[in-house]
């Protein structure tokens, strides 16, 4: 059974791939980091919904969570990400603003497109 950490990163991620603005924002902090390693540093949270609005996918994207792990303040989420014809693996990490009832004060995003054959 799943925690309620679990949960709310699984439901983070469904919206951040579906365009959920009002559940996205409502998750992280006002003063959030986002790093895209090897990409760029995002802070704050007008910053981080400018960075989110580029990043929309033009087609619609499907969302696979193979693995998501939780302990105190930080989580990690792993998975994929088809957006048309091209398939993403990622791994993110998270740190949350407090224990327990936290919202996302960190993350750190790893991003890479798979390719045939590799």
């Amino acid at each position: 059974m799943a925690t309620a950490k679990e949960n709310f990163l699984r439901a983070f991620n469904e919206a951040f791939i579906s365009g959920d603005r009002d559940l996205v924002l409502a998750s992280v902090t006002d003063d959030v980091e986002w790093h895209l390693v090897g990409m760029e540093k995002i802070e704050g949270k007008t910053d981080f919904e400018k960075a989110w609005n580029r990043m929309s996918p033009q087609d619609e994207a499907k969302l696979m969570i193979d693995t998501i792990i939780t302990h105190g303040v930080t989580a990690a989420v792993e998975g994929k990400i088809q957006v048309g014809e091209k398939t993403f693996a990622f791994c993110e990490t998270y740190r949350f603003n407090q224990f327990k009832n936290g919202i996302i004060k960190q993350i750190h995003s790893f991003i890479i497109e798979e390719r045939e054959g590799i």
